[in-house]
């Protein structure tokens, strides 16, 4: 539903982001490189392109072998993470090709009755999206 209201196509995949990075362990496959490469960004608003474990759905990893992951900072994002004991997903709140929501305002602009809950609370410190770092290549894929 997620990627039908954002007209996302599903090879481009999704972000999950935790709490922690024990939250991500199963979705990663952490035989394939050392989680330690992460971590000196995390908690916080850096996201890592890893292998994934052989069990991850395509519709969260599109059509790569590696997966966006992201230990949050956020205090928000963070509780709900805690609470749900795991990670979420995570997406921009837009359209695909239109410039990402700042406000509940603007999501229900863009998406009307298609959602069923807004989450009050503040955006995170960055202007625009986090960056994207390939944690085999070291390659920055997001500025």
């Amino acid at each position: 539903m997620l990627l039908k209201i954002k007209h996302r196509d599903w090879t481009k995949g999704l972000i999950l982001i935790a709490a922690s990075v024990e939250q991500l362990y199963p979705y990663i496959d952490t035989n394939k490189f050392n989680i330690d490469k992460t971590e000196p960004g995390w908690p916080g608003p850096i996201t890592w392109v890893v292998p994934a474990a052989e069990n991850v759905s395509q519709y969260l990893r599109g059509d790569h072998a590696g997966i966006a992951v992201r230990v949050s900072d956020h205090p928000l994002t963070a509780l709900i993470c805690r609470t749900f004991d795991g990670p979420i997903v995570s997406t921009s709140a837009n359209p695909e090709g239109c410039p990402p929501a700042l406000s509940a305002r603007d999501v229900r602009r863009y998406f009307g009755d298609k959602i069923d809950f807004i989450v009050k609370g503040s955006l995170g410190r960055l202007k625009k999206p986090t960056p994207i770092y390939d944690v085999l290549s070291g390659l920055c894929l997001r500025t």
